[in-house]
């Protein structure tokens, strides 16, 4: 038995409940109970049997009982989906492939109209290609005019090694774009190996990513605003 001014220790023998022929280890009970300096009931106490079909009991509370962990004060920040009327935003668009692009911008706006987002509160960037949406998309960013900037594109892979390059090339700038402007920049770049993958995701069996990244947009855009903005 170990004792001090804060708690004691004991390590007790406990008589096995399996069949001995199973098991020649002698099992203890561990038992700790921590007290304060004022002698106020256990703030801890813990049994632990250890051996063979060993098993543990935890108790954790204070004085009334309630959890030691609560986490009650603890903020969480969150951004909200249900409305961003008042919120600007910019679609930066890829015109290379844009079969697939004006679905992904359709997809964003039709998104953004059931959520209160004006027309007017919506520029849409029209680059060359998803190479060009990086520093696009940092420009618009450094404005302070938007909550958040959409990257709309869509690679497909062809039959040289171009596909790894402009996406490698277009993450890193919409990435860049946002760590830079210190506004939300959305990826909202489809990388698909063939067409039909790329159909799929444009309002096929796996929706639009395009409203995908119009939601995302709403969300960050609100949790800038509400909670993330600079004090002045």
């Amino acid at each position: 038995m170990a004792a001090s001014a804060f708690g004691q220790c004991n390590l007790l023998p406990r008589t096995p409940t399996v069949n001995p022929m199973q098991s020649h280890r002698q099992l203890y009970t561990l038992s700790f109970h921590r007290q304060s300096v004022n002698s106020s009931p256990p703030a801890l106490s813990l049994t632990q049997s250890i051996g063979f079909g060993s098993a543990i009991e935890r108790h954790c509370g204070d004085r009334n009982g309630s959890d030691l962990f609560k986490t009650d004060a603890v903020r969480q920040l969150n951004g909200s989906v249900i409305s961003a009327k008042g919120h600007r935003f910019a679609i930066v668009v890829a015109r290379f492939n844009d079969l697939i692009t004006k679905k992904l911008l359709e997809g964003a706006l039709e998104t953004f109209k059931n959520h209160s987002v004006r027309e007017e509160d919506i520029d849409v960037v029209w680059v060359p290609g998803c190479f060009e949406i990086g520093v696009t998309a940092q420009h618009l960013g450094k404005s302070q005019k938007y909550q958040a900037i959409l990257c709309i594109g869509a690679v497909i892979r062809g039959d040289t090694s171009h596909y790894d390059a402009v996406v490698n090339a277009t993450t890193s700038g919409v990435l860049s774009a946002g760590l830079n402007s210190g506004t939300p920049c959305i990826f909202g770049v489809l990388t698909c190996d063939t067409l039909e993958q790329a159909f799929n995701r444009v309002g096929g069996k796996s929706g639009n990513k395009g409203s995908e990244t119009a939601l995302t947009a709403i969300e960050m855009a609100s949790l800038f605003e509400h909670h993330l903005k600079p004090s002045e």
